[in-house]
């Protein structure tokens, strides 16, 4: 099953393509300012090396946030553009449990099988959300949600006795911290702590061997709390 795999939800334009869970290339951008002007041409560019079209993949899958409000509207357009033209099937893959699959193809995961994943969403505030590993596959076992990073320290609580992996940038963030409030915790290395489309896409093909994919009209983006203008118009942070 060939797959192609955007992630344009945070200062990393990722774009992959996958054989299942086979890396064939993958070519990056950090510079969450020009995703609209750079996404397509580093998708032209693959197909061309590759010598592919669209209509040659079989699964689309793109990230539906939590991240970037304009970066996840951009990777959605495009594979919901891309699924009209082909209609192919498409899996929208939740940011975090993309980082989580940056997490779990690691060594790190030895000997664990909880990982939390982080997204800095400032002022204090994060994304997380935590999953269980099995069959070298993730499981939300809480739902994602946007809070502070102390009532997600208040949350991970009842998990102290289990090793946790974190991974994310929100988790490198607020290192320290949690390390005061946690014994047994590891941390990915920095590079692993940003969304990539190789991740979504392993994570895309095990929703859709599991039979959980849709189209066009099913692609929706995740938003767990409001954009940036509407917070300065309600007077919130």
């Amino acid at each position: 099953m060939k797959i192609l795999s955007i992630d344009t939800s945070s200062k990393n334009c990722s774009v992959a393509v996958l054989e299942d869970t086979d890396l064939i290339v993958e070519k990056h951008i950090l510079d969450e300012k020009t995703h609209s002007q750079k996404l397509m041409p580093l998708i032209d560019d693959i197909l061309k090396s590759l010598k592919l079209e669209l209509a040659d993949f079989d699964l689309y899958a793109c990230s539906i946030g939590p991240g970037s409000f304009t970066g996840v509207r951009i990777g959605v357009s495009t594979i919901k553009a891309f699924c009209d033209v082909t209609l192919k099937p498409t899996i929208g893959i939740n940011s975090l449990e993309s980082l989580a699959y940056n997490a779990l193809n690691t060594n790190y995961k030895k000997g664990l099988n909880l990982i939390c994943s982080i997204i800095d969403a400032k002022n204090d505030n994060v994304y997380f959300d935590l999953f269980q590993i099995e069959n070298n596959e993730v499981t939300s076992v809480i739902e994602p949600s946007c809070k502070n990073i102390n009532e997600v320290i208040d949350t991970l609580k009842m998990y102290h006795s289990s090793p946790i992996l974190f991974v994310g940038d929100g988790s490198e963030k607020y290192q320290y911290l949690l390390s005061s409030k946690f014994s047994k915790l590891t941390f990915v290395e920095d590079k692993l702590n940003t969304q990539s489309a190789v991740s979504q896409g392993i994570a895309a093909y095990n929703h859709y061997k599991n039979g959980e994919y849709g189209y066009s009209n099913d692609l929706i983006p995740l938003y767990l709390r409001k954009s940036q203008a509407e917070r300065a118009l309600d007077g919130e942070k």
